[in-house]
């Protein structure tokens, strides 16, 4: 394999679950993590390593070390290895999905800004997401007419604040997940609900409908719900951790134990909220961008500069959602041809959200 994002908690992941089916591992990307990085090449022993910044690699343990997008681009382009796993963060991701297509690899994606940009023009044949929400909605799927799908969010740092408090809480509250440890953006996007924006996005592409939606289920254990036509409902209930999607999207099937099940009678009691405007103002326009999923480049360039600026302390929380709603209001109309038009798109959009 290659990983792409190997010191990220997917990547991490990632490498327990290649531990566990002793999988081999090719090429290792990383960013600025150099500790975790330099012990996963010392037990993998990767062939290729590439790291963010040309400064740190003279501090990696390893004698085939480039840097850069360009270097992650030639590594999966030179690489036997027939399957990516793709975590990288952000716009960033999504260079590396197109190449790894173009390169007929499979994909396993965590980068999720992929399909939420660039859906219409992603070739999905060869491609399984790492998403405890679409991994729960494919697990559930019958032969069966199906009438709506749901997924479930955790509600985020702030799910349970005041509202007249948000306006001024702080970079180490926003980062407070009440569930889990993730990385900074992904747990911003989590507290605005932008995350599970772009997860809606992802399953229209996935599942080729717009027939859905979201509700807050507190301890996330549902991930997700597929309504059938019948009335009846199915649930996807596990434990939260990402190693049952990755060993199912690396290896297509998983028999062996990887998760401890869940005891309801230890759980006792579940909880479900309905995602409301006043907290989350990102969900006025959910489905508007379910209508015209071309958007979802606006929406993710715009988050991408509101969340930098608010853990730089340049804007407040509340404001992260205000900039990606003021330019879906600006980019309104766009309508992407090609994959040239997202990259001019996204850069249009960070300009006016930058300024």
């Amino acid at each position: 394999m290659i990983v792409l994002g190997s010191t990220g908690s997917i990547g991490v992941n990632t490498l327990n679950i290649a531990r566990k089916f002793n999988l081999n591992i090719e090429v290792l990307v990383a960013g600025r993590n150099i500790e975790v990085l330099n012990k996963q090449i010392a037990e993998f022993k990767p062939k290729k390593v590439v790291i963010a910044n040309k400064d740190d690699i003279s501090k990696v343990n390893h004698p085939n070390v480039s840097f850069g997008e360009d270097a992650i681009l030639d590594a999966i382009e030179q690489s036997e290895a027939k399957t990516v796993v793709n975590s990288l963060v952000g716009f960033l991701g999504l260079k590396p999905t197109l190449k790894a297509i173009e390169c007929g690899k499979k994909i396993a994606l965590a980068n999720k800004e992929s399909l939420v940009v660039a859906g219409k023009f992603i070739d999905q044949s060869k491609l399984s997401p790492i998403d405890s929400e679409h991994f729960g909605l494919w697990y559930l799927l019958q032969d069966k007419k199906i009438d709506s799908m749901t997924i479930t969010a955790s509600g985020g740092s702030f799910r349970d604040y005041p509202l007249d408090e948000l306006k001024n809480v702080s970079i180490k509250e926003a980062l407070n997940h009440p569930n889990w440890s993730m990385g900074n953006k992904i747990t911003i996007d989590s507290a605005t609900m932008t995350n599970k924006m772009f997860e809606l996005l992802e399953a229209a592409w996935l599942f080729n409908t717009s027939k859905l939606d979201a509700i807050i289920e507190t301890k996330s254990l549902i991930h997700a719900m597929v309504n059938f036509t019948d009335g009846s409902t199915t649930a996807h209930i596990a434990n939260a951790s990402m190693q049952l999607p990755i060993a199912y999207a690396i290896l297509g099937r998983c028999d062996e134990p990887i998760l401890k099940p869940v005891d309801l009678l230890q759980v006792g009691s579940l909880e479900f909220k309905e995602i409301e405007v006043s907290r989350y103002p990102i969900w006025e326009v959910k489905d508007e961008i379910l209508k015209n999923p071309d958007l979802g480049v606006v929406l993710n360039a715009a988050n991408e500069v509101g969340v930098y600026k608010f853990l730089n302390g340049e804007i407040g929380f509340l404001d992260i959602s205000k900039t990606t709603l003021n330019a879906l209001n600006k980019f309104n109309n766009v309508k992407p041809q090609n994959i040239d038009d997202i990259f001019e798109i996204d850069k249009q959009v960070r300009g006016f959200c930058e300024s």
